[in-house]
């Protein structure tokens, strides 16, 4: 097939970008840079069954032209990462709705197939667990931009949905857990990169708030194959999935393993959230999914564990 992947310069469309030309398809990629790098993708240039397109979702001609050429859109632009919708919250808002508006409308134009990644994000302040895809959203004040991020996947989740129930546009949505990784910056608030480039560089270890919250992180090579294997399965179509994995980990935990792993001199410091963001900041002190439905339908289960996880962030870093 011929795939169109926006945001496809990032961290998990470069990944994702791997996967489909080794199996066989063509990959088109739009990214407009502004998180996404070049250096992602630069081993595929050249490359007959590539081609790489800088430019915006926002550009609504753009993105008909692609479209229309590709059988299949994988939906992946999005302003991402804590401190980037903190720092910089009307872009991420118009970036997140508007964008996600101009590929669904130009979809269904084309009576193409589309999957659209969401986040856990969704969920906000629900510390249930595991979490499952039709758990109810708890989220603080909307005049905190902290939940803007979550307000606006919602958006896109939303109009995904109905697409699907009025338009018949086949959308598929998915929520992803912390996808951690080579090729992952920490440059937007990602937390594992963050914390291998202090312990190798043995600077002190920045833990926001307490330490005490916890997290899920999955590699994004499961990640990425279970996107292509949703894609192709026809009963995904018109539903939600969440992936991640369900090895919970404290981050004052996550911060020490690292240490350890890495044989680092790197010591724990704990700074307070309005200092690292802003004044009111509220984080999630707990996020597990409920992974049960995606595992029913196409077998999903994680192949690699944190400490591997881990380990493949140290190996990148270290080249």
């Amino acid at each position: 097939m011929k795939v169109l992947i926006t945001g496809g310069a990032g961290f998990i469309g470069s990944h994702l970008s791997d996967e489909l030309i080794a199996g066989g398809n063509e990959v088109v990629v739009l990214d407009n840079l502004s998180t996404g790098r070049f250096e992602n993708i630069a081993h595929l240039d050249g490359n007959k069954s590539f081609q790489f397109v800088e430019g915006s979702i926002m550009n609504e001609m753009l993105v008909d032209k692609l479209v229309e050429r590709c059988d299949v859109v994988y939906h992946l632009a999005a302003a991402v990462g804590v401190d980037l919708v903190v720092k910089k919250p009307l872009e991420s808002l118009i970036t997140n709705i508007k964008g996600s508006e101009i590929v669904l409308d130009m979809v269904h134009r084309y009576h193409k197939k589309v999957l659209i990644t969401s986040t856990s994000e969704i969920y906000g302040k629900n510390t249930n667990g595991p979490l499952k895809e039709d758990d109810d959203r708890i989220l603080g004040s909307p005049l905190k931009v902290r939940w803007g991020y979550s307000t606006a996947k919602a958006v896109d989740e939303m109009l995904a949905y109905i697409y699907w129930k009025e338009k018949k546009v086949p959308t598929i949505i998915v929520r992803l857990f912390n996808t951690v990784g080579p090729r992952q910056t920490g440059a937007y608030g990602m937390v594992i990169p963050r914390f291998v480039n202090q312990a190798l560089k043995n600077e002190d270890m920045t833990v926001y708030g307490t330490g005490k919250q916890s997290r899920c992180f999955l590699h994004v090579k499961d990640v990425i194959k279970t996107l292509i294997k949703l894609m192709n399965n026809k009963d995904a179509v018109g539903q939600v999935f969440n992936i991640g994995s369900q090895e919970e980990i404290s981050i004052e935990d996550l911060a020490k393993k690292i240490i350890e792993i890495t044989k680092s001199k790197s010591k724990l410091v704990y700074i307070s959230y309005e200092k690292a963001y802003e004044e009111g900041f509220e984080d999630m002190q707990r996020r597990v999914p409920d992974t049960t439905k995606v595992n029913n339908l196409v077998g999903f289960k994680p192949t690699i564990d944190l400490e591997g996880t881990i380990k493949s962030v140290v190996e990148y870093y270290k080249k």
